[in-house]
């Protein structure tokens, strides 16, 4: 006698638990001090309604903006993908942040803002190795202003990747976003689509590219952070 799928010697209970692990996204870890604060005030007010209320939607919101869903990078050597959900907003040819030192000529950069509503979490363009971490202070002007990239607070990464090809991200503090979060150090090897950070409350990150790369993705464009190809290394 042919066996059963697993799904089907599943129970109610197993099915029903199944179904909500796939389609409702983990949460990041640094969102759970914000969810569990709503969570407390909703409790402490319980006889309080409107307080409750409040708590229990400030919960949720917290659980959205910091969900984590699961993705799946390309396997196709050479791609570089999008360290960000959110709105491809700028294609333009910039000099790389000062901090790294890479020298003022212009190279490709692509720009992905995150509006409240997208999931904040951040993954590795390129995979290679860390090759500097800088953080500097700066405005927290609107993070669709072109000119945000040059004047608000960021941190910036640069990662060779194993064929030389020097690849920077750059995450960017916007309007309300005040807290940028990196756990990458200098030396380290990542993998493409990797979780690296997060920012708070609406952001922008700036991906720039060798000399020579093929940009795939265009201006207006939505892109998934660690699937969607923003564009091709030389």
């Amino acid at each position: 006698m042919a066996r059963r799928p697993d799904t089907e010697l599943q129970s109610g209970p197993q099915r029903l638990a199944a179904l909500v692990r796939t389609s409702v996204p983990p949460v990041h870890h640094a969102g759970f001090p914000f969810i569990a604060a709503g969570v407390a005030a909703a409790a402490l007010g319980r006889n309080h309604p409107w307080v409750r209320s409040v708590g229990l939607a400030a919960a949720a919101a917290n659980a959205g903006f910091f969900r984590h869903p699961p993705r799946t990078p390309p396997t196709t050597p050479g791609l570089v993908v999008s360290p960000a959900d959110g709105l491809v907003c700028l294609i333009e040819d910039a000099a790389p942040p000062a901090e790294l030192g890479l020298g003022t000529t212009p190279v490709p950069r692509i720009s992905v803002f995150l509006s409240l509503f997208d999931a904040h979490v951040q993954r590795i363009p390129v995979g290679g190795e860390v090759i500097a971490v800088e953080h500097r202070p700066g405005s927290f002007h609107s993070a669709e202003l072109a000119a945000a990239s040059a004047d608000n607070e960021r941190n910036s990464v640069l990662i060779r990747t194993p064929e030389g090809h020097d690849v920077v991200v750059v995450q960017i503090a916007g309007l309300i976003a005040r807290r940028i979060v990196c756990d990458l150090r200098g030396g380290e090897h990542v993998n493409i689509g990797d979780t690296y950070g997060l920012i708070r409350y609406g952001s922008r990150l700036d991906t720039y590219l060798p000399a020579g790369s093929e940009i795939i993705i265009a201006t207006g464009q939505r892109a998934l952070a660690g699937e969607t190809v923003l564009a091709r290394l030389p």
